[in-house]
C-alpha cells in the first residue's frame, strides 16, 4: 500500500518545485510474540506467556511505555525485572531526537535478548499508521499514535485466544492516561506500575523525581523571593524564543557553563568568539547551571563587574531540606580592586542540559528517619543532588550512582534519583570504576562481534605481503619506551649513509592493515578514541591481541609498519623522505634508561648503540632549531608508583626522571608527524586530519604574569619565542625550583590542542602554537590513538598504496570524528590524574610524612602548595570555618601574614602530608604546616610510628609561647 504527500516549495534561486513524498505501508510487519497464531514470523521476541511480577497487573502481559517514560524512567526499564516490552518506532526516533545518550541505552536494551524487548515498525504498518490532523500539536499527534498501536496490539493478540497477554501502557501524561482509558486500553503512570512491584520496594528510589512532582510536593509559595523568609526561588528561566530573540539582537549570549573549583558559588561562561571567559559570582546569578550546560547569559554593567573571592568555599551543608538566601555577602559586593574586575554575567537561560550520571557519595543525614538525602558528587565541580531513598543506611558507606530530573526554581539543589550502588568507599576497585564512568570512559570487555574481526591465529607474514610492501628486515632498528610497555608503537634506525649524510627512519606500527574501515572493531576503536591509561591498569583501545602482539613492535619480531625515511645532513637539514609500507625486525626493545646506557657506554659499538648515537646527536640539533623558532618548554608534574605486585597498591612514588633519550625518541615522533602532515594535506586539501594548538589570547596569561611580577621578572607573550625567552631567563638561584613552577602555572595558560578537519578551519590557523610547527598532526601511536589510525588511512591513499574511501573526503564527518577525539582525549587525560590521585591517597592512607612544599597561589584563607616529591598539590587551610584568622590578608601582593612570618608565591614551606579519615565519604589528604613556625598554628612533625590506632595523625600544635 502507498501513501503519497506533495506539496511545493521555494528554491533558492527563486523557483517553484513540485516535492512528492511516498509512505509504503505494509501488511507483513509481524507483532514478535510467541503467543501470536496470526502472525507468520519465524523467530519471536516476546514470550508466550510472560510471568508479572505486579500486584496491580497480576496477569501476563507486555508493557509498552510512551515517549516521555522512556527520556525519563529509563533507569527502570533498565532492571532485569522489566522485562517483555514493545517499543514504538515512533518512540524511538523521537528519543533519538531529544535525547541520543537513552537512545543509545534503549539500543543496548533491544540488542539484550534476555530483556525480551522487542521494537515495532508501527509507522509502516497499515493497521498501525495514521496521518496527522489539521491543526494538531506534534505532542498531541505522538500521543494518539502510540495510543492507535496499543489498541492495535490488544485486538491483535486477542485473536490468539483468551489467555494471550494485554497490553499495559506506561505513560506519565495525565492526560495521555486518561483518554487511553476513555479508549479501553490499560494505562498506569510509571510510578503506579513501579509501586505495585511488591518484590522490588527499592526500585522505587530510581524513580526520576520530574519537576511537576517535586513542585506538587514542596507546595512553596511562588511569590517567595530570594533571601525573604524561609523559602529559596531562583530567578525564572526565559523561555526558548525569548533567549533567541535576544541572542539575535545581542542582549544575550549563548555559551558553556564552567563551574570555579575554588568556590561553588562562582562560574565562568566560555562564549565562542570571546577572547576571555564572563564571570559569574552568586548562587542567584548561577541560576541552576550545572557543568557544561549551554546556558544564556546577560552581561551585567560595568559597574557591577567584579572578580573572584579569594576564598576557598566548598558546600558543606548536609541538609536536604536546607533553605534560605541564595546570596552571600561577597556575592554583591564589586571588586575592591577595579583592575582585577572582570566582565561578568548572570545565566538567564538553559539552552541545552548536558546532564549525565553522576558517581559519588550519600552525604551523613542531618536528622535520622527521613527519605530525603544530599549527594555529593565525586566530580567537585557538580552541585549537591537531592535523592529519595529508603536504603540510605546501607548506601551510606558506599560509592553510588545517581541522575540529574530536574531543578525547580524553589529548590536549593537540583532533584535526582539513585540509580546504582557501586560498591564500599575505599575499595580500590570501586573506586577505579567511579574515575571510569565520571570521565565517561568506554571499559567493558570487546563483544564477541568486535573479536571475530581480528585475525585468526596463528598469524604470520606471507608472501604476497613482501610483494607490495618493502622490506626493512635488514636494517638495525629498535624500539625505546617506558618500562614495562607493551604497546610498542614506534620503532627507530639510523645510519651512514655513503655521501656523508644520514639514513634516519621512523617505523610505526601497522594498524590499519589490521583494522579495515566500517567494521565492528574499526567502529569501537572510532568511539573509544583513545587507550586510557591508569596508574595500574589500562584500558585498551583495540583488543590485546593486537595492541601487545600483532600490532606491538616487539624485539626479535617480525612485524608490518608504516615506515618515513628521511636523508638528513649532520645539521639536521632534511634532503629527501619517502614514506613506504614496510615490514621490519626489531633487533632490541629498550627502555629509555636501556637505551641511555648504551649510547653512553663508549665500549659498545655495535649497530644499535651507533644507530642511538647518531640519533641522539641529530635530535640535539632539531631541539635547538625549534627552539629557536619558537617552541615551548612546558611543564606539569609526572610521578611513577612503584605497585606491590600482591595488593596492586602503591608502594613507594617517585619522579619520572627526564633522560636524553626521551627528548631523542620525542623529536624524531614529532618530525615523522610533521612531515606525514605536510604530505597528507597534498591529497586531502578540505579533510585531512591535523591538530592545531590555537594561539592562548593575551588575557590568559594574567595568573603567570602576575606570578612572574611578584618575583621581579616579566612575562613577555607578543610571540611563542618572546615567552620562552623570558621563562629561559625567570631563573632565581636560592630557589632552583622556580622556573619549574613558573613553567607550570605557565602551561595551566595554554590553550588545549585538538584535532580538526583541514576543510572546517582557515589555513593560517593550522598553527600548532606549542611546537611552534605551521603544520602538524598524529601519526606515530595508532596502537593507542584512532587520530593516527585515520591518518595511517589517508597516508596509504596519498601514496598510492590503498584506494580512497568517501569517509575520507567528507570533510564534516572528519570534524564528527574530531569532535569525539577531542572529548575522548580529554576525558582520558582527567582519568590519568584522577588515577593518580586516587593512588596517592591510598598511599598515604597509612602514613605521615613531612615534606617540602612551594606555594602557587595564596588564597583569603588557604595556602595552595605543589608537593614536588609527590607531584600534587594540595590546599593548606589558613582558616577554622567559624573562627578567626591569625593571618593577615594582603590582596595586592598577594600574601598572608602572621607575626614576623609572610607567606608569597613560590616561598618554599614544610609540611605534614596525612589522611583526613573522619569523614569515610570525603576522604582527603590533610595538609598541616610544619615550617616556618607559626605560634598556634604550626605543628611537630610527627613520625609515622606515632600513627594513632584509628588511623589520625598524632600531630601537636606549637603553644604560643614555644620559641619560633
Amino acid at each position: 500500500m502507498l501513501k503519497s504527500k506533495s506539496f511545493v516549495k521555494k528554491t533558492r534561486r527563486g523557483g517553484i518545485v513540485k516535492v512528492v513524498r511516498e509512505h509504503y505501508l505494509r501488511d507483513d510487519i509481524w507483532c514478535g510474540s510467541e503467543a501470536c497464531s496470526v502472525c507468520k514470523q519465524d523467530q519471536h521476541t516476546l514470550e508466550k506467556s510472560p510471568a508479572s511480577a505486579s500486584d496491580e497487573c497480576n496477569f501476563p502481559h507486555y508493557l509498552l511505555p510512551d515517549t516521555n517514560v522512556v527520556l525519563s524512567q529509563v533507569d527502570i526499564l533498565e532492571d532485569e525485572i522489566i522485562t517483555n516490552c514493545i517499543f514504538l518506532q515512533t518512540v524511538q526516533q523521537e528519543v533519538k531526537h531529544r535525547s541520543l545518550p537513552a537512545y543509545k541505552r534503549i539500543q543496548g536494551l533491544t540488542a539484550n535478548p534476555d530483556k525480551k524487548f522487542y521494537v515495532f515498525s508501527n509507522e509502516y504498518h497499515k493497521e498501525t499508521f495514521i496521518e496527522r490532523l489539521g491543526g494538531e500539536t506534534a505532542n498531541d499527534y505522538n500521543d494518539r499514535v502510540i495510543r492507535k498501536a496499543t489498541a492495535w496490539y490488544s485486538d491483535h493478540l486477542q485473536k490468539s485466544g483468551d489467555g494471550a497477554p494485554k497490553i499495559v501502557l506506561l505513560t506519565n501524561d495525565r492526560a495521555n492516561k486518561e483518554k487511553a482509558k476513555g479508549e479501553g486500553i490499560l494505562a498506569y503512570t510509571v510510578h503506579e506500575y513501579v509501586k505495585s512491584l511488591s518484590g522490588k520496594p527499592f526500585l522505587m528510589d530510581r524513580l526520576a523525581q520530574l519537576e511537576k512532582d517535586e513542585q506538587r510536593k514542596d507546595k512553596m509559595d511562588k511569590d517567595i523571593k530570594t533571601g525573604r523568609g524561609k523559602g529559596i526561588l531562583y530567578p525564572e528561566h526565559l523561555t526558548m524564543p525569548a533567549i533567541q530573540k535576544g541572542i539575535k539582537e545581542g542582549k544575550y549570549k549563548q555559551g558553556n557553563f564552567l563551574a570555579s573549583r575554588e568556590n561553588y558559588r562562582e562560574g565562568y561562561v566560555s562564549v565562542s568568539g570571546e577572547e576571555k571567559r564572563f564571570f559569574i559570582k552568586g548562587l542567584a546569578n548561577l541560576n541552576r547551571a550545572v557543568l557544561n550546560d549551554t546556558v544564556a547569559v546577560e552581561i551585567l554593567p560595568k559597574d557591577k563587574w567584579t572578580c573572584p573571592s579569594s576564598m576557598v568555599e566548598v558546600d558543606d551543608n548536609v541538609d536536604p531540606d536546607a533553605e534560605g538566601s541564595l546570596e552571600n555577602e561577597d556575592d554583591s559586593k564589586p571588586s575592591p580592586l577595579s583592575s582585577s574586575a572582570q566582565p561578568t554575567c548572570r545565566v538567564v537561560g538553559i539552552i541545552k542540559r548536558n546532564w549525565r550520571q553522576y558517581c559519588g557519595t550519600l552525604e551523613p543525614p542531618a536528622m535520622k528517619g527521613g527519605n530525603r538525602h544530599l549527594f555529593r558528587s565525586a566530580e567537585r565541580l557538580i552541585p549537591k543532588i537531592r535523592i529519595e531513598t529508603r536504603q540510605a543506611e546501607s548506601l551510606l558507606a558506599h560509592r553510588i550512582i545517581v541522575a540529574i530530573d530536574s531543578w525547580p526554581r524553589s529548590s536549593r539543589y537540583p532533584i535526582g534519583h539513585f540509580v546504582k550502588n557501586l560498591g564500599a568507599i575505599g575499595d580500590k576497585d570501586t573506586e577505579n570504576e567511579v574515575l571510569l564512568l565520571e570521565h565517561d570512559v568506554p571499559h567493558g570487555p570487546f563483544s564477541e562481534t568486535v573479536l571475530s574481526f581480528l585475525p585468526q591465529m596463528p598469524w604470520e607474514i606471507k608472501g604476497e605481503d613482501l610483494k607490495v610492501r618493502t622490506d626493512l628486515r635488514h636494517l638495525d632498528v629498535c624500539s625505546v619506551d617506558p618500562p614495562g610497555c607493551t604497546d610498542i608503537d614506534d620503532a627507530l634506525h639510523c645510519r651512514d649513509l655513503e655521501n656523508g649524510n644520514y639514513e634516519v627512519g621512523v617505523h610505526i606500527a601497522d594498524v590499519s592493515h589490521f583494522i579495515q574501515p566500517g567494521n565492528a572493531l574499526d567502529l569501537e576503536a572510532a568511539d573509544r578514541g583513545t587507550t586510557v591509561y591508569l596508574t595500574d591498569k589500562r584500558i585498551d583501545m583495540v583488543p590485546d591481541l593486537l595492541s601487545s602482539n600483532l600490532c606491538s613492535l616487539r624485539g626479535g619480531e617480525e612485524r608490518f609498519a608504516f615506515s618515513v625515511i628521511w636523508e638528513i645532513t649532520k645539521e639536521a637539514k632534511i634532503l629527501k623522505t619517502d614514506f613506504m609500507k614496510s615490514v621490519i625486525k626489531s633487533r632490541a626493545t629498550l627502555t629509555y634508561e636501556e637505551a641511555q646506557l648504551r649510547i653512553d657506554d663508549k665500549s659498545q659499538t655495535n649497530a644499535i648503540a651507533t644507530s642511538l648515537r647518531g640519533l641522539l646527536a641529530l635530535s640535539k640539533v632539531l631541539k635547538k632549531a625549534r627552539m629557536d623558532n619558537g617552541a615551548l618548554v612546558l611543564a606539569s608534574p609526572e610521578i611513577r608508583f612503584n605497585i606491590d605486585s600482591e595488593t596492586h597498591d602503591p608502594i613507594d612514588v617517585q619522579e619520572k626522571i627526564a633522560r636524553e633519550t626521551n627528548s631523542m625518541v620525542e623529536e624524531f615522533m614529532l618530525l615523522a608527524n610533521s612531515s606525514v602532515a605536510k604530505k597528507i594535506l597534498e591529497d586531502f586539501t578540505k579533510s585531512s586530519l591535523l591538530r592545531r594548538h590555537p594561539v592562548p589570547p593575551p588575557g590568559q596569561y594574567e595568573i603567570a604574569i602576575k606570578a612572574a611580577l611578584a618575583r621581579g621578572f616579566k612575562l613577555e607573550i607578543d610571540s611563542g619565542l618572546t615567552l620562552s625567552k623570558s621563562l629561559d631567563q625567570a631563573v632565581m638561584e636560592e630557589n632552583p625550583l622556580f622556573n619549574m613552577l613558573l613553567r607550570m602555572l605557565t602551561t595551566r595558560c595554554m590553550t588545549t590542542a585538538v584535532y580538526f578537519s583541514s576543510g572546517m578551519v582557515n589555513e593560517e590557523d593550522y598553527f600548532h602554537f606549542g611546537l611552534a610547527s605551521p603544520i602538524y598532526t598524529h601519526f606515530t601511536s595508532p596502537i593507542r590513538r584512532y587520530a593516527d589510525l585515520m591518518v595511517h588511512r589517508m597516508l596509504a591513499v596519498a601514496i598510492g598504496y590503498s584506494d580512497v574511501y568517501p569517509e575520507l573526503l567528507n570533510k564534516e564527518k572528519m570534524q564528527e570524528i574530531c569532535e569525539n577525539l577531542n572529548y575522548r582525549h580529554k576525558m582520558a587525560q582527567h582519568a590519568g590524574r584522577s588515577s593518580v590521585e586516587l593512588h596517592t591517597h591510598i598511599f598515604f592512607r597509612n602514613r605521615i610524612t613531612v615534606e617540602n612544599g612551594y606555594i602557587l597561589f595564596v588564597r583569603k584563607n588557604a595556602l595552595q602548595v605543589f608537593i614536588p616529591k609527590y607531584g600534587f598539590e594540595g590546599t593548606l587551610f589558613l582558616k577554622e570555618k567559624g573562627k578567626d584568622s591569625i593571618f593577615t590578608y594582603n590582596e595586592q601582593e598577594p600574601s598572608q601574614s602572621s607575626g614576623n612570618v609572610k607567606f608569597r608565591l613560590f616561598d618554599k614551606v614544610v609540611v605534614q602530608i596525612s589522611t583526613e579519615t573522619s569523614n569515610l565519604q570525603h576522604e582527603r589528604l590533610k595538609l598541616e604546616l610544619v615550617e616556618p613556625k607559626v605560634p598556634g598554628f604550626s605543628v611537630t612533625a610527627t613520625p609515622t610510628s606515632d600513627r594513632k590506632a584509628d588511623g589520625a595523625p598524632a600531630a601537636k600544635r606549637s603553644k604560643p609561647n614555644e620559641e619560633t
